[in-house]
C-alpha cells in the first residue's frame, strides 16, 4: 500500500505564504554544533541556516525554498541520528555573510559582496514532535525506502521530501 492510498491527512497547510504549492525539506545539522533545541532557544526562535558549502544544497535554498515551506530538522553525525522536530523557511534567500569573513570557517576567498557564491534562508521553530524519529525508525518502514535520505551515498545537508514522506514521518513522531 502506498502512502497516498493510506489517505493520511496533514495538520499543516499545503500552500506556502505566496499561495504556491508548499515544498517540504529535510535539513541536517550536527546537534553539537546547532541543535533543534538551539533553534527553539534563539530570539524569535529563528536562525540563519549558514555555512552550507555544497552547490546543490545552496541551489535548493536559493532557487526552490519559499517562505512557509516546512522542514524536518534532522540531527546528523551523532550517536542517534534522526528527526528532532519541525521548522519552517522564514525568509527569502540572501547572501551568507560567513563567506566574506576571513575569520569564519566558512570563508570563501572567491566570493565578493558584488557576486556572492553562497546563499541561505532563515529557519524558524514550528513544532515539537512527541517522539524523536531515529534514522533506524525511518529505515524500518518500506513506505520511506525511496526517500532521498535512504539512498546510498546521499550526503547532502538539504534534501527535498515528498508531501507523503513528510506526513508519514509526522505520524511516526506523533
Amino acid at each position: 500500500m502506498t502512502l497516498r492510498q493510506k489517505n493520511m491527512k496533514l495538520d499543516f497547510p499545503t500552500k506556502s505564504v505566496n499561495n504556491k504549492a508548499m515544498k517540504y525539506w529535510l535539513m541536517k545539522s550536527e546537534p553539537d554544533v546547532f541543535s533543534f533545541e538551539d533553534l527553539k532557544s534563539r530570539p524569535k526562535k529563528t536562525e540563519p541556516w549558514n555555512g552550507v558549502r555544497n552547490y546543490q544544497a545552496r541551489n535548493f535554498m536559493r532557487d526552490e525554498m519559499k517562505v512557509g515551506d516546512l522542514i524536518l530538522f534532522y540531527h546528523s553525525s551523532c550517536d542517534v541520528p534522526g528527526i528532532a522536530g519541525v521548522a519552517k523557511v522564514s525568509s527569502t534567500p540572501y547572501p551568507d555573510t560567513t563567506q566574506f569573513d576571513p575569520k569564519s570557517d566558512y570563508f570563501d576567498p572567491k566570493a565578493t559582496q558584488e557576486i556572492p557564491r553562497w546563499f541561505l534562508v532563515d529557519v524558524s521553530f514550528e513544532k515539537d514532535l512527541k517522539k524523536f524519529v531515529s534514522l533506524e525508525d525511518l529505515k524500518r518502514h518500506s513506505a520511506l525506502s525511496q526517500m532521498r535520505l535512504m539512498q546510498k551515498g546521499n550526503r547532502l545537508s538539504i534534501l527535498p521530501v515528498t508531501p507523503e514522506e513528510f506526513r508519514f514521518i509526522l505520524k511516526l513522531g506523533n
